[in-house]
């Protein structure tokens, strides 16, 4: 019996037939599931892994997909994955490649929005305190939307009804779709260049959250941020809000009523500043008639009449301090008298003299005393002094030698004691009472 000739896949061959299989089958399928063990490495590429309570399947989202996805990956959320399923030849293991992702229950848009909404609220950039007022009366707006739509007629009818004889410098862009946000932030960084503009409205009419996306984009906000002219958000209907908004100086519900916002109304205007007129002539005119009024009165005053009888009055009271100056001088030459009276009897008790008398008498009395005391003491000092002299003489070597006796020395200067310290033909010296001998050892006796 002959067996047939077995034909075996090798493994990189079962691999490969198996990846073309699944690539062919499951080219472009949705898949459910929670993201967990999310991992992004270096190269920018996502790693993660999909699964549910029986299963799990590894997926990854390649850096130039991750573009596409307006929010940020994270553990735990819910998710719709779209994508092809393949096998990675090397390990034999098949994964998810995921073109696309959104979260489950939550659109993609509404989670980037928030996303960003935290994250630039948490860099400050929609801080209450760095927003600045909107000029009263701005010389030249800044309109930042579309040159087509109906938001840009909207603005320059309602300005013109407003305040006729405005001056507008539009910068037409594209307020949807792939580009806009970027066209959006290069306007307004133009304007702020060209420097003329006052005050900046940025904005475009109503649509769904796609058509406003652009609005959402960090692009945009961080332009209005940087921006060193006021900006007014005017993006979509009142019930929208974009990230536009709330990083604007002023958010205005629609671009009409940024309109009505950033000019008032003239008339309105002039009807106030005429109001305020005639308020101010009215007043002028009730301080004029006050100030004639009080004219009238100084001009009927007495002293105005008889304009002598002004002064009277100080004369008479230069008088009296005259009179007064006068009495307190005597007062005060009578006591500077008797004050000198007591000063020269108290100087003469004091006098020099008397106390350089006493002050005589007294160091005479005491150089008669140290005198004496140190008489005392120089006879005691020089009893004692003879007396230890008379002791030091009697100790002393020239006192046995004036009795006959002599000292014998060696060459060194060493005392000779015994006639084993010399050899016979030594020098040696003697000395006496008065003078010293020098000699040469002839013979020794023990």
């Amino acid at each position: 019996m002959k067996f047939p000739e077995i034909k075996p896949y090798t493994v990189s061959g079962l691999n490969r037939k198996i990846k073309n299989i699944l690539e062919t089958e499951l080219f472009s399928v949705w898949v459910e599931g929670e993201i967990s063990n999310l991992r992004t490495p270096f190269s920018g590429h996502s790693y993660f892994t999909l699964k549910d309570e029986a299963s799990q399947l590894k997926a990854v989202l390649f850096k130039g997909q991750r573009a596409f996805v307006p929010f940020d990956l994270e553990d735990g959320q819910q998710v719709l994955a779209k994508g092809r399923v393949t096998v990675y030849e090397p390990r034999g293991d098949y994964q998810f490649i995921v073109d696309y992702v959104e979260p489950k229950g939550y659109g993609a848009l509404q989670k980037a929005f928030e996303q960003l909404k935290e994250k630039l609220s948490r860099e400050g950039l929609f801080d209450e305190g760095r927003k600045r007022p909107i000029p009263f009366l701005p010389g030249k707006i800044g309109i930042v939307t579309s040159s087509t739509g109906a938001a840009i007629r909207d603005i320059l009818q309602i300005l013109e009804r407003r305040f006729p004889g405005f001056q507008a410098l539009i910068a037409p862009v594209k307020v949807q779709g792939e580009g806009a946000a970027a066209e959006i932030a290069a306007a307004i960084r133009d304007l702020n260049a060209h420097g003329e503009a006052d005050v900046l409205i940025v904005g475009r009419g109503g649509g769904s959250l796609e058509d406003l996306w652009a609005f959402n984009e960090e692009v945009v906000a961080r332009a209005i941020f940087e921006s060193r002219i006021p900006v007014i958000s005017a993006v979509g209907h009142e019930i929208d809000f974009t990230i536009a908004d709330f990083t604007a100086d002023l958010r205005a519900p629609t671009p009409s009523a940024a309109a009505e916002l950033v000019v008032p109304d003239k008339d309105g205007l002039a009807q106030t500043i005429s109001s305020h007129r005639d308020g101010l002539v009215l007043a002028i005119r009730h301080i004029m008639e006050a100030y004639r009024e009080s004219l009238e009165n100084i001009k009927g005053n007495r002293i105005f009449r008889e304009p002598k009888e002004i002064f009277y009055e100080p004369r008479q009271r230069l008088d009296y301090l005259a009179l007064e100056l006068e009495r307190n001088a005597l007062q005060l030459v009578e006591a500077q008298k008797g004050r000198f009276a007591n000063l020269s009897r108290s100087l003469e008790l004091l006098s020099p003299r008397q106390r350089l008398r006493a002050l005589r008498d007294r160091i005479a009395d005491f150089s008669k005393a140290v005198m004496e005391k140190t008489g005392r003491v120089i006879r005691d000092k020089h009893g004692m002094l003879e007396k230890e002299a008379s002791r030091l003489d009697a100790l002393s070597p020239l006192a046995v030698l004036s009795r006959g006796f002599s000292l014998c020395r060696a060459p060194d200067k060493k005392i000779i004691r015994e006639s084993g310290q010399v050899e016979i033909g030594d020098p040696v010296s003697l000395l006496l009472h008065k003078g010293e001998l020098l000699c040469r050892v002839e013979g020794k006796k023990k």
